[in-house]
């Protein structure tokens, strides 16, 4: 069975225009094309992504946390309450009323009491701020050098400034050394994010990143198989255009510099929505659904293409909507400017001191309010 469904699931038939197929894409007279057996080469380079970025993040990033002036909070500790403690690992983080007041039962504490201790609790398992800091310098450092690299790799490349070249001759596409590495590299980044999710920040988009990755190493896997390769080239040089700036805007509100994340974030918006609501839609999309029916009749690899195409232009249109949003509030009412797509932490909460210590004037919590990296809503 699985056999069979293999055999349907390459037919050439479903991939390429008639007349053409996997037969065209067989190596010879020096030519080179891209293979599904390429693939596997992206685990070995995951993995030494995974061990680069802890080299990274303890040589590079963990001093210029230090010199760009990220300091963490002191954090107050809860005392050991076993019954507290095991709703909190079993049930839930964040009790309800009725919970509260039967735990206030049961241990004889007071309803306040009872919520100082979760919301210690929930504090004490808050990533720091270093962590999110090398995370995202990490991020920040591929995202440029993809982008610096995707760059050069295509600067010379017809199809960078006439995008009907993306389909001259196709399928029977030569691969290029440099299209090989961008493709590997790209990838093999994507896969090693998937590999490293159990011991990264654990955001409130958490299942939307993880289905982001996956959708990402499905896309580009897809378009090596087939031989896409001209236009994935393309839409990862878009994407990467963007990223990196969303990171160094993370980087500087890590370090507290708010004018310059809010500056770095302006820019980041303004480069989003022009090259993912209109360089993409009407130049990328526009040469995926116009130029291929010029040359070949449809076939399912077409529609199926063009399908993807529209997906992911409608997360582009879902994810621009929250950065306007961003903008428009910090616009109106002056706030700090954040990433509301994948920078809510999970245990994330109001930001108010405990209460009692700040009374007393026992205990003052490292930074004045201004400082606080809360996630706004």
């Amino acid at each position: 069975m699985v056999s069979s469904l293999s055999e349907w699931f390459w037919n050439e038939r479903l991939w390429f225009p008639e007349g053409l197929g996997w037969a065209d894409l067989e190596d010879k007279d020096g030519r080179v094309y891209a293979k599904a057996s390429d693939l596997w080469v992206v685990l070995p380079i995951a993995l030494a992504f995974l061990v680069i970025r802890q080299i990274f993040e303890r040589l590079v990033a963990t001093p210029l946390a230090a010199v760009m002036g990220v300091k963490e909070k002191v954090r107050l500790t809860v005392s050991h309450n076993p019954t507290l403690e095991s709703f909190y690992c079993t049930t839930t983080k964040n009790p309800s009323q009725s919970s509260i007041d039967s735990l206030c039962k049961q241990t004889g504490c007071s309803e306040r009491q009872v919520q100082r201790w979760f919301r210690r609790r929930r504090n004490q398992d808050r990533p720091s701020l270093l962590k999110k800091f090398k995370e995202a310098s990490w991020r920040f450092t591929f995202y440029l050098l993809a982008f610096i690299a995707g760059l050069a790799a295509l600067i010379d490349k017809p199809w960078l400034y006439d995008f009907k070249e993306m389909w001259q001759g196709f399928p029977i596409l030569t691969l290029l050394p440099s299209q090989y590495w961008y493709y590997m590299i790209e990838l093999g980044f994507y896969v090693s994010l998937v590999f490293s999710v159990a011991s990264d920040v654990k955001r409130k988009d958490f299942k939307e990143q993880m289905v982001h990755h996956m959708a990402t190493i499905f896309l580009i896997s897809f378009s090596w198989c087939v031989n896409y390769i001209r236009a994935g080239t393309l839409i990862m040089l878009l994407h990467d255009s963007s990223d990196y700036l969303l990171e160094s805007a993370k980087i500087f509100i890590y370090a507290g510099w708010r004018n310059t994340s809010n500056y770095v974030f302006f820019l980041f918006a303004a480069v989003f929505i022009f090259t993912r609501l209109y360089i993409f839609p009407f130049y990328i999309i526009y040469s995926t659904y116009i130029y291929p029916m010029t040359m070949y009749s449809p076939f399912f690899g077409y529609y199926f293409l063009n399908f993807l195409m529209m997906v992911l232009q409608c997360l582009h249109i879902f994810w621009a909507i929250l950065i306007l949003r961003m903008a428009v509030r910090f616009l109106s009412s002056d706030e700090k400017v954040e990433d509301e797509r994948s920078d809510k932490e999970e245990t994330d909460e109001s930001g108010e001191e405990e209460e009692g210590v700040e009374k007393k004037g026992a205990v003052q919590n490292g930074h004045a309010a201004h400082h606080n990296h809360r996630k706004t809503e």
